[in-house]
């Protein structure tokens, strides 16, 4: 399987580190949104990351490709069979993906893809109304974040996906603060932790040596 995207995305993020969890080989192929790559656009028509080419198959947007990884690999499971708890993974998999990040890429995009990556124009005013909007959002985490163990009870899609959003956030300085969200923080540390976590991250490496604020 080939994945398109580049691991500076949460999206991209979150879809490696769900294959990893389930031993799904795949090659990470380096591409950006709009690139001009025709295999990355045939299975992203709107050029947005990431996209997949499994055999014939191709597919955008990362949670339509955990979920067709789900159908087709169902073990290990990262959506609960139990009816309360898939509903509690789908919901931390949206509010990671529309809520935390509409907040949050305004920050990463106008501090660093747009001006450093991209070469593009970008907004500071954008990236302060994002900071602006981060607290609340940051607080309701913190609010259900569990003294032990995932968000919707077993280790699901939703911590992936919450967890990749803190860690792009991370690269414009707005990663987890313990001092301040020490749940979210001990939940974050739990889920980094985790081997398939720790895989992806190694391939993240170089990029993170090279963006990740140096203090």
């Amino acid at each position: 399987m080939k994945v398109f995207g580049a691991l500076l995305s949460p999206f991209v993020r979150k879809v490696c580190v769900a294959l990893a969890e389930k031993g799904m080989a795949y090659e990470l192929v380096l591409s950006s949104p709009g690139g001009p790559d025709p295999d990355f656009l045939a299975a992203s028509p709107f050029g947005k990351i990431p996209a997949i080419k499994d055999g014939d198959y191709t597919l955008a947007d990362s949670t339509a490709i955990v979920t067709y990884m789900e159908a087709k690999q169902p073990s290990p499971a990262l959506l609960p069979a139990e009816a309360q708890a898939r509903g509690k993974a789908m919901w931390f998999d949206e509010f990671a993906d529309t809520i935390f990040a509409t907040s949050g890429l305004k920050i990463l995009f106008n501090r660093l893809v747009g001006p450093r990556l991209l070469k593009l124009p970008y907004d500071e005013a954008i990236a302060l109304q994002g900071e602006t909007e981060l607290p609340r959002i940051l607080d309701y985490l913190e609010s259900v974040a569990p003294e032990q163990g995932w968000l919707a009870g077993e280790f699901t899609l939703g911590d992936i996906s919450v967890a990749s959003m803190l860690r792009s956030l991370s690269y414009v300085r707005h990663g987890p603060d313990a001092a301040k969200y020490p749940k979210t923080a001990a939940w974050y540390g739990r889920v980094t932790a985790r081997p398939a976590w720790l895989a992806v991250a190694e391939l993240e490496a170089p990029v993170s040596e090279r963006l990740m604020p140096k203090d």
